[in-house]
């Protein structure tokens, strides 16, 4: 999306002035109850009366520094817009519903696996195009997007309220979900998810102990483009994170071979291989997949010719990003390598 002009930046804040003032326009009715004292009269030990002071409010925003600088944010925000598939994730693990999301980008408009968490979400558009008239209708109390996806509108998206970034949208998911459980005061709720994550990951490490030297092969298809996924990919990291091996030809800290053409196949070759497809419903990436495993090239890869290569779900593998395919992915992990 290209820089919005002055003019256009200058009437979304006039717009989402408009909005703040009409919602301030209600009866009293509509506000929460007011305390009733300041104070409370006890009697001390002697019978007479004293005051003791009531506890200090909670300050009602706080300073955050995040990829963009530095932004005032509310301290318990309750009605938040979040801009990536991965930061959807995050929200919904942490007991958080937004109430604009971006779209998935597989699915109508949710991914399978949290469609019924997100039945009342507001769908504001494709990660890298959000339609801001929808988010300033939300009346939103803090915008979360990302640099790699949002830097050009950061300033629109500015002028509707507060707004935070994170930095990147790689393979390592986790730093982002700290910050958005930081940003959120959701520390201590994140840490119990990060917890339970963490410890997954040990137990499958433990369970698949000699497995650990198959060498894991990642392969997508997408209708114009064929990759080998590296390590730098959100399947990538959890592989490494487990201790699960690469083929030679994968172990790679970067994120992935594009444009793979079938000169290249003998890099698709390992001990075991999952491979996914991005299909969006024209059957663009699904006939792809059917050229390359009709091809005689692909049934001479020793893992086909073993009965390993196995097809898995692009959302949960890679597409999502977040994490709750991570906790899928895992529970793949667990199918395949046939542990308990």
């Amino acid at each position: 999306m290209k820089k919005l002009s002055n003019i256009a930046l200058t009437s979304i804040a006039l717009l989402a002035l408009a909005f703040g003032l009409a919602a301030c326009g209600g009866t009293d009715s509509q506000q929460p109850a007011a305390e009733t004292s300041d104070s409370t009269e006890a009697a001390n030990d002697n019978g007479a009366a004293t005051s003791e002071a009531a506890p200090e409010a909670e300050p009602a925003t706080r300073s955050f520094t995040h990829a963009m600088g530095t932004t005032d944010v509310p301290t318990n925000p309750q009605r938040v817009v979040i801009l990536t598939n991965e930061g959807t994730e995050a929200l919904l693990a942490l007991g958080v519903t937004p109430v604009g999301a971006a779209k998935s980008w597989l699915g109508d408009p949710w991914y399978d696996h949290i469609k019924d968490q997100m039945k009342d979400v507001v769908n504001v558009g494709e990660e890298s195009q959000p339609n801001l008239e929808l988010i300033i209708g939300l009346k939103p109390d803090l915008i979360i997007g990302n640099k790699m996806r949002n830097e050009e509108i950061y300033d629109e998206l500015s002028a509707i309220a507060p707004t935070v970034f994170a930095e990147t949208l790689r393979g390592d998911w986790q730093v982002n979900f700290k910050m958005y459980a930081d940003v959120l005061g959701k520390t201590a709720e994140g840490e119990k998810v990060m917890g339970d994550y963490e410890a997954r990951i040990a137990d499958l490490k433990t369970k698949l102990g000699d497995k650990l030297s198959t060498q894991v092969s990642i392969v997508r298809f997408m209708a114009n483009d064929t990759r080998i996924y590296w390590k730098d990919t959100f399947s990538g990291v959890i592989l490494s994170q487990i201790g699960l091996a690469r083929p030679p030809a994968q172990d790679i800290d970067d994120f992935a071979a594009r444009g793979v053409t079938k000169e290249r196949i003998e890099e698709m070759d390992g001990d075991i291989l999952f491979y996914f497809s991005y299909e969006l419903g024209d059957g663009g990436a699904t006939a792809v997949e059917d050229s390359w495993l009709k091809d005689p090239l692909w049934q001479t890869l020793d893992v086909v010719k073993a009965g390993k290569a196995y097809k898995v779900s692009d959302a949960i593998w890679n597409t999502a990003g977040g994490v709750i395919a991570a906790n899928l992915m895992i529970d793949d992990l667990y199918t395949y390598f046939e542990v308990k």
